[in-house]
């Protein structure tokens, strides 16, 4: 039997088409329950590689022979071997390259929708990570808004598209991840935007985001709008583009709302969470689609693996819009929150400019879910 290397490409194809897998996790249990591949048809067994030294024989009868098996561990190097040892004992299993090292980075484009006067909005899901970035792209220009420090991806697919970069935007300053806004932009020439309330300690120079502000990109005249929707973070701005699609940032998801504790300011930035989420949206079109810029579940992808709803929908659905008592939201917001994000406060301070970690650093930063969102 034989032993086939899927890339993160591959496997995040199999997850947004829903498709059987079986996964052997060979990494320690703590960081296995902590954080793994997840989709809907996916089923699990977790056996720490130097449980399987002496041999596989013990989980044989644990693994199906009716669908793709697949092994991963942190890097690669274990799945590896114990994948050649079920291989050897007759069995066709695969194995992930890179391991969760590679599907923590894996970037997957999804096309959102072509824009009115031409153009198109495109959504890459880190599937991973949980992070959503976007491209809007009109005549031969590109906006990126929220990308992550792969920023190879987004330079590929803009030459890939045969437009030029002009404008970068973070929503604001993130926490659970890192942000390849700026260096984008200095790689491109593009401009770079940052909510200034967010900017007060970074390093670097930046265009303004503020409220109000209109960006045309390209032939067609696509505006992005700036709108104002603190909480999240103190700076935290939305964008509405071409009339139709609301870039809400890590304010709103799809199922949860953002959470205002990753600055250590929750009790004082509630107020203004709910100002936003129950006052600003409420203002808007029922009929935009929300775009955020991450996802909780991978239930929350749609059919073609978008991470997209109207706003009425979730005016309707998401709990987190729905709660008329100002105390109980507020303790939904600012007690019994999920646990913070590895290393938010270096990743901060990454974001800053403060503090400039290697690549391998930067990639052990951010390992593990994302945890942006009240539960």
């Amino acid at each position: 039997m034989s032993v086939t290397t899927w890339t993160a490409a591959d496997v995040a194809k199999k997850v947004i088409n829903k498709d059987e897998l079986f996964i052997l996790d060979v990494r320690n249990q703590d960081a296995f329950a902590d954080w793994k591949i997840e989709g809907e048809n996916i089923e699990y067994l977790n056996v720490p590689y130097f449980e399987l030294l002496d041999g596989v024989e013990p989980i044989i009868d644990k693994i199906p022979t009716d669908k793709d098996v697949l092994v991963v561990c942190a890097k690669e190097g274990s799945s590896e071997m114990i994948a050649e040892m079920l291989s050897d004992e007759g069995m066709d299993v695969y194995q992930l390259q890179g391991g969760m090292k590679t599907w923590s980075e894996h970037l997957e484009p999804v096309k959102i929708s072509d824009l009115k006067g031409g153009g198109a909005i495109y959504q890459f899901v880190r599937l991973g990570k949980g992070c959503l970035s976007y491209m809007v792209i009109s005549g031969k220009e590109a906006a990126v808004i929220d990308a992550t420090r792969m920023t190879d991806v987004f330079k590929d697919f803009a030459e890939k598209m045969g437009v030029s970069i002009q404008h970068v935007f973070d929503t604001h300053l993130h926490a659970d991840h890192i942000s390849g806004g700026k260096n984008l932009a200095d790689e491109t020439g593009a401009t770079y935007w940052l909510p200034p309330k967010d900017a007060v300690e970074v390093t670097f120079s930046y265009e303004p985001l503020e409220d109000g502000n209109q960006i045309t990109i390209g032939e067609t005249a696509i505006q992005i709008h700036a709108l104002y929707s603190p909480g999240h973070t103190i700076g935290s701005t939305s964008f509405i583009v071409d009339d139709t699609y609301l870039f809400t940032g890590d304010i709103l998801f799809i199922d949860s709302i953002g959470r205002p504790d990753l600055a250590g300011k929750a009790e004082d930035w509630v107020a203004d969470l709910r100002e936003s989420l129950y006052s600003r949206y409420r203002e808007l079109s029922e009929e935009l689609t929300v775009l955020p810029a991450h996802f909780m579940i991978t239930s929350e992808l749609n059919e073609d693996g978008s991470v997209a709803e109207r706003l009425g929908t979730l005016f309707a659905r998401n709990h987190g819009l729905n709660i008329k008592d100002e105390d109980e939201f507020r303790s939904l917001v600012t007690e019994n929150l999920p646990p913070q994000p590895n290393a938010y406060d270096e990743i901060r301070k990454t974001n800053m400019g403060k503090i400039v970690p290697n690549e391998e650093a930067q990639r052990e930063m951010e390992i593990g879910p994302n945890r942006c969102a009240v539960r």
